[in-house]
């Protein structure tokens, strides 16, 4: 297995990740799926700290890091978003990603990375828990989606 930056040409295979996970989970709260041109900006704009990973020259992953809030205050604070192909879930490739995303985020000066993440979401919250996050806060009821109010639970890890 590798990691590798994320290059424009992932774009297509990324969405159709991250569009899984929107019309069939309540991971995210979003209910509008990505396109393949929204995705391609995302990744020529987070060039330097996107990343894919790939197992056995198949797609396995997608990760990346932006802002967490906007103003001067926060620029040492990022917010993550990590997707796993559901069949290569448990084969350490969330792991893989996150540590490249870690190592990004500490040569870019980044002094807090944040986690939120949906109370349905347990999985999420253990992998976060074993990397050495912390859950910092939970927001009742501030998620709608499928019918349902959910709650967002955040999680920080101190590089």
């Amino acid at each position: 297995m590798k990691v590798r930056a994320a290059i424009p040409e992932d774009a297509a295979v990324v969405a159709a990740l991250w569009n899984v996970m929107i019309r069939e989970t309540l991971s995210t709260f979003t209910t509008v799926e990505k396109s393949r041109a929204e995705v391609q900006a995302l990744i020529e704009t987070r060039a330097a700290t996107s990343f894919v990973a790939e197992k056995a020259g198949q797609f396995a992953g997608f990760a990346t890091f932006g802002p967490f809030r906007s103003g001067p205050g926060y620029i040492a604070t990022v917010e993550h978003t990590v997707l796993v192909d559901a069949r290569q879930q448990g084969a350490g490739v969330g792991r893989m990603l996150m540590a490249g995303l870690e190592a990004a985020a500490r040569q870019f000066g980044c002094h807090v990375m944040v986690a939120g993440i949906s109370n349905t979401n347990t999985g999420a919250q253990k992998f976060h828990k074993r990397l050495g996050f912390t859950e910092v806060g939970r927001m009742p009821q501030v998620g709608q989606k499928a019918g349902q109010w959910l709650d967002l639970v955040l999680m920080q890890k101190i590089l």
